[in-house]
């Protein structure tokens, strides 16, 4: 396990989206990774109640170097980093990171930082004048994702993925889902 991530050995590589990068994904990856609505509603939407929320690390730490330089961050500010499994029926759906700079978190009135097992697609998506900011898009080989995770989770090929920066109130944050075969199976 980094000590930053219970994802990740190494920061992933993320390339900037741009008209090319839609057209070059495969449907059923463009269909997520340009979802405009809560991935958290449209998972319910399939799975009611039986999708849930694991987290796997909730912890006060340095971001990674992008992840700070998208949200115009020093490379050595605390954030709340928060990883989580959305899965359901016994099915891992979406490995998700989360970076919540503190101006963030007071901006939110703390919603933001005492979630507990609730998804943050319902709190932020709640928001009247959330903003879309930029999107990042990666495609994460097997050898990336730490030994804690594949114990855990069969990850036997490569994993697309998205980062948005949202803004509350002009306060940004930073959301990484990763959709894991079965997620990408679901037809929109």
């Amino acid at each position: 396990m980094h000590k930053n991530s219970f994802l990740f050995t190494q920061e992933p590589h993320w390339k900037t989206d741009h008209p090319g990068i839609r057209n070059s994904l495969p449907a059923n990856v463009q269909s997520w990774v340009y979802e405009t609505h809560s991935l958290t509603r449209r998972l319910r939407q399939v799975y009611g109640s039986s999708f849930t929320v694991e987290i796997l690390f909730h912890r006060k730490r340095p971001a990674f170097l992008s992840e700070c330089g998208l949200l115009k961050l020093p490379h050595q500010q605390y954030n709340l980093i928060r990883e989580v499994l959305l899965h359901a029926d016994g099915e891992p759906l979406i490995l998700a990171r989360t970076i919540l700079p503190e101006k963030t978190i007071k901006i939110a009135k703390r919603n933001l930082s005492h979630l507990g097992t609730r998804p943050l697609g319902e709190v932020i998506f709640a928001y009247p004048k959330l903003q879309r900011l930029a999107l990042n898009i990666s495609h994460i080989k097997p050898d990336q994702w730490t030994d804690g995770l594949t114990d855990k989770v069969a990850i036997p090929e490569n994993i697309w993925g998205r980062r948005t920066v949202y803004a509350i109130h002009q306060q940004p944050l930073l959301v990484s889902e990763f959709f894991m075969p079965a997620a990408l199976a679901l037809t929109p």
